[in-house]
């Protein structure tokens, strides 16, 4: 058998710790499948003594990343800190500079810095592998690089942020209003940090934007991703989508047009019969739809210790067999930078609104809509109050462009309390 691949780890968070326990617990595995033993010889972390439940005593321990990966023996540099730059972002350029592959579960950087990271690596002959990072366990990169590489890919589409649906299926399960069940994820932990992240879309909106890239053969493009996160989303939203055979999810979609290429990460509603209006808790779901393979469906954890190190092992081992892949799945030299192109393809849409108690208001509003080229499939009143008529509208097909101009002439009738909110109704 061949020497062993030799790994420096960089992060020992839920998924740094993961990884250790896989390399420990499924070691002659993962060396009959790879044709060599994989080890870690060295790690980096904030805190040297904190009990991780695993053991690191027999591991090199260097506080700065960046001399991580740069030692001599370290092979590949496994990039799991996390954040767009910093130590991430210098740790990583270190270990290509020193000969190094690398894998990395850090979304957020290649969203970023991809582009410049790809064409550094693959003029010195190494790889960049991040299955990790997009999706948890699901093996989406995979799947575009290898599995659908002979397909024109027509249409990339997701739940992939599983805290977003974690918040917006408890709502549903429960009836409770948006702000109870935010508090209750994050005293769960499930949000990061800075928890516009995720309920701001932007976390889902780095995975779509890297899925884009593979699918389409173009540059990260994060910038252009449409973001609209589910802090306006109520309970009765929730509900009154349910009673028309809806369900609400945070979903991405990336397809290229004769515009260009469209990237939105936006509230959307489904058909509750659908896979994706099937999906439940943190569960991610990616849609990929080929020419030639139609619509494949994969589902499966999206976070959490075992799925996202199985991930990063699973870019270790084909290192270790010798498996070379482009990052994005073509050159990053040869890759162009896509016409970003906002929605354009029709699709109905969900209108929620509040009216005025005052005569003729429907009709004002009605008239608003026609003089934009939008016609009305189903309205409905709910609980009117002494002051406002929430009023809900499904369109027929309209463009979001006429929707948005419909919008604001909404405002200008003065028979609208607030803003009214409108969601696409995506057809899966």
């Amino acid at each position: 058998m061949s020497d062993p691949l030799r790994l420096g780890i960089a992060g020992l968070g839920t998924v740094g710790v993961g990884v250790l326990k896989i390399l420990r617990d499924q070691a002659d595995l993962i060396a009959a499948r790879a044709g060599r033993p994989l080890v870690a010889t060295a790690v980096s972390a904030r805190s040297r003594d904190k009990d991780r439940g695993v053991d690191i005593s027999g591991l090199a321990w260097e506080d700065d990343p960046v001399t991580l990966a740069t030692r001599d023996d370290v092979d590949v540099f496994v990039e799991l800190m996390g954040g767009s730059d910093g130590p991430a972002k210098a740790a990583t350029e270190a270990a290509i500079a020193a000969g190094k592959d690398v894998v990395t579960a850090n979304k957020a950087m290649l969203a970023h810095h991809g582009q410049a990271l790809a064409e550094a690596a693959e003029a010195a002959g190494h790889v960049i592998r991040f299955e990790a990072a997009v999706a948890g366990g699901i093996p989406v990169i995979k799947a575009l690089t290898e599995g659908l590489s002979a397909n024109r890919v027509l249409r990339v589409m997701g739940v992939m942020n599983g805290t977003c649906n974690y918040i917006l299926t408890r709502m549903q399960s429960s009836g409770l209003p948006y702000q109870t069940v935010f508090e209750e994820a994050d005293k769960l932990g499930f949000l990061e940090a800075d928890p516009e992240l995720d309920v701001g879309g932007i976390d889902a909106g780095h995975k779509l934007s890297l899925l884009a890239s593979i699918a389409f053969g173009t540059r990260v493009d994060f910038a252009a991703v449409q973001l609209e996160g589910i802090g306006n989303i109520t309970i009765e939203d929730i509900e009154q989508a349910a009673d028309m055979g809806y369900r609400i999810k945070l979903l991405g979609v990336a397809q290229m047009t004769g515009r260009g290429l469209e990237q939105r990460m936006q509230p959307c509603l489904v058909p509750d019969s659908s896979p994706l209006g099937q999906l439940e808790g943190g569960t991610n779901m990616v849609v990929l739809e080929g020419d030639a393979v139609g619509q494949i469906v994969l589902r499966g954890a999206g976070a959490g210790e075992g799925p996202t190190a199985s991930a990063v092992m699973a870019d270790v081992i084909d290192i270790a067999r010798g498996i070379r892949l482009s990052t994005f799945g073509q050159p990053a030299a040869g890759l162009l930078a896509a016409r970003g192109a906002s929605s354009a393809v029709p699709a109905p849409y969900y209108l929620r609104m509040a009216l005025m108690d005052k005569p003729g208001a429907l009709a004002k509003i009605a008239t608003v809509l026609g003089d934009n080229g939008i016609s009305i499939d189903r309205m409905r009143q709910y609980g009117h109050t002494d002051t406002a008529a929430p009023v809900l509208i499904v369109t027929h097909k309209t463009t979001r462009a006429a929707l948005d101009a419909a919008i604001s002439g909404m405002d200008v009738t003065g028979v609208v309390a607030g803003r009214p909110v409108a969601l696409r109704i995506e057809q899966v």
